[in-house]
Parts: structure tokens; sequence; C-alpha cells
């Protein structure tokens, strides 16, 4: 066992009873127990509508219940029977209302009526549409809309994206923060620099025919739990399945399917993990180039004894540029080094060598524990280099898998939310609606922050999401955003952003995924795109929350005519009354993508995006896959700041999707009616004379001379590897930085943001510790059998 880390009896696995009982309870809750189950049925099924949670892809031949646990949440949440109405906000002050949590916040219900906000009471007041949108649109019409940003969230469709960048093109502006920023924006811009495409490369077909799949950064059991039974078949027929990560998280460890008979009888589960390593926080790029060192030499000697060589030496002559390079810098790396900066030793990442240099084809997945550090691309470029040793990419059963969070975050780029638009879209946007976008790249998520520090925001317009509770440097971005001029939020259910206003201030109710979308009577589809670059349809079937609720291409289209009245020359109301022609439209900018698109989304799963690289066909300037290192990095953090006392990672809980807080409950890491915990590892508990129950605070050791703090955390005896610690998100985004961001994407550095952490009220005992669950055993690397 390592120093310092907490052993416990096992827990039962993930999943099984356990994943039902939260089902219902959370249909119940919400107070749609038969309701909610009549709808889960028809969830991410042909004729239904998609998941609103995460982005895993849809099979072709679907199960009966297609969903896991945490869409069910999403589901209860949305199609929920509560109710934030016009008298509930007119009683309840906005300084009141800050001071409810998230949960209670959302909990509360869908919000039902266009609100404006009046400062003389402090209060959201109800306003019919007509006049909502007219006040909108005048005063954006007057504004620079240089000054004006637009913000989109990961749920908003194909469609509706589409018309939104539209809308702010039109306007003159390539301001587009969106959600995607602030988690796999790395992706989006590392993956290109390696093999020309800014997607993963595999499809489901691949996961059939995988031999061997490596999990780093990511943990599928909260995030993408639709993923556990990919996961679950590959281990029951052998595939050994290597996971890197510095928490052990219980579904990768075992996990029951709920939709096997015997192992719900039994409660056994299914391994999952055939080797569990627990990385370090940041040492993901040394632990990548050990893993390529040991195939390398393990090459060198079967070279030398006239042996077949492990290397593909076809792939790496006919497709990639810069293996000689690489591999004498993995070569020249020292085995002290590696074990430095991973927290591994040598024996360990030889054996997840060893398991990759056994398999003839090869997965690699990652999440934003790769994503979310300084560093990011380089990291993930370290497991394109280690795909690219023996193959691994552009061939059946093998690929590069980046997991995304949200349900079309990645559709959302795909169809022109990009503050750097390429000159081929542009032109192709320009000719299709006869005017003339702006070239003038825009803001991201981090630049629109900056922005607004600067004082440089005249309105922020919000599609969905909950912007000023998810971004780095909350505090400080929070206090400026009441010097905007107007803020508008479209939603579904109230949240801490619409509390964080500009001057004027409107939230607009929108429908959700899951309700009936009718235009003139005709129930409409939308499109997403899920992870693997499949777009399919999504037709919602609940009954609106309310009479007044609206789609989101309905309040775009409504938003132009009020914004661009006589400025353009497009049928705003022919596109919303048919979204198909929203498609028509997508297709005849993106033809290369989009052919016949209408015509496709009806298609079992979906139909899949072009990708070169799936193809072997590299759109990098070298025309081939690019080994790409950088000689002098060794660790994604650039080795902590001095004064700092740890690394810290943030985090979700089990009960939780994104900024959406479900419960204060975190059954997989056995934490109930808490959040602000930090676990920790028991040596620096002892070395920092904390224990269990210690009520501490954090500063940030970002070292820009800003101060940052966040208290009231309480210490939690954890697996994590010594020097880290974690606590959830977003009550640790106080800490975070601007600038702690990675250098290619902007995108947050969340995964290891340097901290002190001091006793809240020093000299006086620990408090009653966190009703926290035993654990599973906690040793530095977990091997069993593949089953």
């Amino acid at each position: 066992m390592a120093e310092g880390r907490k052993a416990a009896p096992k827990q039962p696995p993930a999943g099984g009873w356990g994943a039902l009982n939260a089902v219902e309870q959370h249909l119940g809750k919400q107070q749609i127990l038969l309701k909610g189950n009549r709808a889960l049925l028809s969830m991410n099924k042909p004729g239904g509508f998609d998941c609103p949670s995460c982005a895993w892809p849809d099979p072709g031949k679907p199960h009966i219940a297609e969903y896991c646990e945490n869409g069910a949440k999403a589901v209860a949440w949305e199609a929920t029977k509560k109710r934030t109405g016009p008298d509930f906000l007119a009683e309840h002050r906005v300084e009141e209302l800050k001071t409810w949590t998230d949960h209670e916040l959302e909990d509360h219900g869908r919000l039902t009526h266009p609100m404006r906000y009046d400062a003389a009471t402090d209060t959201y007041r109800a306003v019919d549409w007509q006049t909502a949108l007219t006040e909108i649109g005048e005063t954006v019409a007057q504004l620079d809309p240089k000054r004006v940003e637009l913000y989109t969230s990961g749920r908003t469709s194909n469609e509706a994206a589409f018309l939104w960048q539209l809308y702010g093109r039109l306007l003159g502006t390539n301001n587009f923060p969106d959600c995607s920023d602030m988690c796999h924006a790395t992706t989006t811009v590392a993956l290109p620099e390696s093999i020309g495409v800014g997607k993963g490369t595999v499809t489901l077909e691949d996961w059939e025919h995988c031999d061997a799949l490596f999990i780093i950064g990511q943990n599928p059991g909260t995030n993408s739990p639709r993923m556990m039974t990919y996961l679950h078949q590959m281990a029951k027929r052998g595939v050994p399945i290597v996971t890197f990560n510095p928490l052990k998280e219980r579904a990768l460890l075992r996990f029951t399917d709920p939709q096997s008979p015997v192992e719900m009888l039994t409660g056994r589960g299914q391994t999952i993990s055939s080797s569990y390593f627990q990385v370090r926080t940041g040492g993901d790029i040394m632990a990548m180039q050990g893993i390529c060192k040991a195939v390398i030499a393990a090459d060198d000697e079967a070279r030398a004894r006239g042996e077949k060589r492990i290397l593909d030496v076809d792939f790496l002559r006919d497709h990639t540029d810069g293996f000689e390079a690489f591999a004498a810098f993995a070569r020249d790396l020292s085995w002290e080094e590696i074990e430095h900066y991973t927290a591994l030793s040598r024996a360990q990442i030889e054996q997840a060598a060893n398991i990759y240099m056994k398999a003839e084809r090869v997965i690699a997945c990652w999440g934003m524990g790769i994503t979310q550090h300084k560093h990011g691309g380089d990291a993930m470029q370290q497991i394109l280099n280690m795909l690219f040793l023996r193959g691994n990419i552009g061939r059946l059963g093998a690929g590069a898998c980046p997991i995304r969070g949200h349900s079309n975050v990645q559709g959302d780029r795909t169809v022109g939310i990009n503050k750097t638009p390429t000159e081929t879209f542009l032109a192709q946007l320009d000719k299709a609606f006869d005017f003339t976008s702006p070239r003038e790249h825009g803001h991201d998520t981090a630049e629109c922050c900056e922005a607004i520090l600067r004082g440089d925001v005249d309105a922020f317009l919000a599609m969905g999401g909950n912007f000023f509770r998810a971004i780095p440097d909350i505090e400080r971005v929070g206090e400026k955003v009441p010097q905007i001029g107007l803020t508008v939020q479209v939603a579904t259910k109230l949240n801490r952003s619409h509390l964080i206003h500009g001057k004027r201030a409107y939230i607009l109710p929108a429908l959700g995924r899951t309700e009936l979308d009718l235009q003139n009577g005709v129930p409409q589809t939308v499109t997403v795109e899920d992870s693997f670059s499949m777009v399919h349809g999504s037709t919602g079937r609940l009954e609106p929350a309310s009479e007044h609720c609206r789609s989101e291409p309905w309040i775009i289209a409504n938003l132009a005519k009020a914004t661009l009245a006589g400025r353009v020359a497009i049928d705003w109301d022919a596109l919303v009354a048919d979204y198909g022609r929203i498609r028509d439209k997508i297709e005849e900018v993106f033809p290369d993508q989009f052919g016949k698109y209408n015509r496709r989304i009806g298609l079992p799963g979906g139909f899949r995006l072009p990708n070169g690289a799936s193809e072997r066909v590299w759109n990098t300037p070298t025309g081939k896959a690019n080994f790409l290192f950088d000689p002098d990095l060794k660790d994604q953090n650039d080795e902590a700041p001095e004064d700092a006392h740890l690394q810290l990672m943030t985090l979700r809980s089990h009960d939780q999707f994104n900024t959406t807080v479900y419960s204060n409950n975190d059954r997989y890491r056995g934490v109930s009616g808490e959040r602000m915990v930090v676990f920790m590892n028991e040596s620096d508990m002892a070395e920092l004379g904390l224990s269990e129950g210690t009520v501490v605070d954090f500063a940030s050791a970002a070292g820009d001379g800003i101060k940052r703090q966040a208290g009231g955390f309480k210490v939690v005896a954890y697996d994590v590897p010594k020097g880290c610690c974690a606590a959830y998100y977003p009550e640790t985004n106080a800490l975070l930085a601007l600038s702690h961001r990675d250098k290619r994407s902007n995108t947050p550095a969340a995964k290891s943001v340097p901290v002190v952490i001091s006793r809240a009220r020093p000299g006086e005992p620990a408090s009653s510790k966190p009703e926290v669950a035993e654990q599973y055993p906690t040793t530095p690397n977990l091997t069993v059998p593949a089953a």
C-alpha cells in the first residue's frame, strides 16, 4: 500500500440497484414518476429525443432502456412538475436569491414566462415576448458589435447554433464564447496539429473490435455513464482496460450492468479496469512518453535480435512525420524523471507498455483530466504519439477517442460557433445569405471574461448555460458584470448567472430537449452531433412546461428580426416554420459534411460526418500525422510554485452535471449531504496538521499578485496521490485564475490549481467529519485478471 493512502473495505460495484434506485428517487422528487419513466423509453432512439446530458453516441440497434442514471436525472430535472413563475420571482429579491445554493435555485422548477429585471424592486418581473424582443433588439442594434458577446451552451442544437452564429455575424462580430472553451477546446485545437482534424477518429464499431483500451483522465461512471455498458462488454470478453487517473473512481473498478439479470441478482458486478495507475495530476505527459520509451526500447531489442518489429514500420514510414526525432527524445528520457513526474514506478509504466504492445488494436480515450491543464494540448499529443507507434489510428478497432461532456458541444463548433472561422466557411456563409461576414477574430470564453474585466463589453447574450458560475475568476468577473449595459439569458431554469446581471437584464424561457416543439402546428426535429461525429435527429415529446416557452430557433429568429430589421433579406419566419429549411442552409454552407442532410437524420444511430484521419488522410501542413513534443516540457503544471502546498483538481459529484447540482450527495465517492469537502492524501494531512473534519480555507498560488480564496471545506482522507487534492466545481472556481490555462486553446487548467491550505479557524479542533462511506482498497496499482 502506498504511504499515506487510506485503505478500507470494499463498497458495492457502481451501477446496479443503486443506479435504478437513484433514477426512481429523482423522478419522484420532481413529481414525474410515471411521466418520467414513460419519457425515458423514448430517449436516445430513432423518433425520440436525444439525451440532454452527455454526448455518448446512440447505437443503431438501441436497448429497450437506452439511457443511464445521469441521463435519467437530466430528464427528471428538465421535465419536472415544479415551476418558477412570475409570482415567485416578484416575491424574491435578487439579493435574497443570491443566498440560495445552486441546487435550490434550479430545483425550484422550470421558468414559465419572459422576465425583465426591475431595478427599483430588485426583482424580475414578467414581460410579454414582443416587448422583450423589441427592447433587446433595439438595444443591440445600437451597439458596436465588437462589444457584444454571444455565448453558446452545449445543449444548443445544430439548428439553433447555426442561427446563433448567423445572427452574430450579421451583427458584425465573431465573439462566440462557448462552453467547449471550458472543456474540450484543447482537443479541437491540438488534434489538428497532429492528425488534421479536431475530433476523435473512432466509431462504436471500433469499440466492438478493439483489443485494448486506455482511459486517461476520464471518469465515465459519472460523466458519460452509457460508456459503462461498452466497458462492461469489453471487460467480459477479456479486453484489457488500462486506466490512468489520480482518483480511484468506483465505476472504473467494478460495475454492475442494470440490464443484466444475473449481475443484478448476485450483486457481483464486473471488474472494469484490468490495470489502474494513479498518476499524479499533471503527470500525463511523462506517463505517455514513458510508455513510448518502453515500446521503442522493446523494438530496438527486437531489431537487434533480428526478430519481428514491435513498431508498425510501414505506418511510420508512409503516414508520419517526425518519428526519428521523437524516438531519440524518448530513448534519452531517464526513468528517474518519469517516476518523479508521474508518481508511478518504472515497473508500472512498463506494465502498461506491455499491454499496449500485445494488443493489435488499441483505442485511447481521454476527458477533462487531460484537456483542463496548462499543457493539455501537449499531453494529448503524447497520447497520439503512443497510438502512432503501432499504427493505432485510421483502422478498425483503433484510434483516438476524446469523450465530450455535453450533448451537442461538438456540433456547435461544427456549424460555426467559433471565434476564428476559416475563410472557406465565411465565404460559403456569405454566399448562402448574401452578406459579408466579419473577418476579424473574436473572443472565446477566457477572452470574453478579460473583455468584461476591462469594461469592453456592452451586451452579453447567452443561449443557455450558466456562464457566470462556470468560468474561472468568477468573483473578479462577477463584480464587473453590473457595469454591462445588457444581459440576456435564454434558459429553462433559474440559475446563478441570472442573478449576476447587467444594468438591463432579461430571462427568456426556452423549450427543453424533451419537449414537443410545434411550429405552425407541425412537430419539429432538431439535430445533434455526438462524440463520435455522428449526427442524428431529436424530437421532443413531452408537453411544454408553459405555453410561454419558445424554442431556441424561434427565439433567435425573432431576436434577429427585432435587431436587424431592414438590414438583411432573410425570411426568418420561413426558416423557423420548418427546421428542415435551416438544415438546407447548413448543407449549403457545409456541402462536404452535410450532404443530403434532411434525408439522413432519420438513419438509426445517425450519419457520420467526414473524418480524414479515420481514413488515414492527414490534413496537416506535412500531409502526414505528426509526432509532436516539447523536449523541455516534463509536466502539465510547469512545476508548482514554491509556496503551493498542493495541486487541486476540481471535479463533479455523481449527482451533478456541469454546474447543475441534482443533490448534495456523491454516492460513488461515499459523500452524503455535503459539497464543501476536500479530498486529501493522509500524508499531506499529517504534514499540514489536519485531520478528518478539519475546516480549511484555500488560497490560490497563481503567482500573479491577485488574491483568490475559497473557504469552509471539510477535510476527507481519500485515496489520491501525495501532493494532490480534489474538491467540487464550481465551488472552487474562485481559485482558478483566467491566466492559468492551456497555451493553445485558452481552456482553464481546472484539473491542477496550485493552492495553499490553512485552517479556517486556527487552534480549533476538527468539526464532525463529513459522512463518507468506505472506499475501495487503495493500492497504487490495482491489477486483476481480465474477466
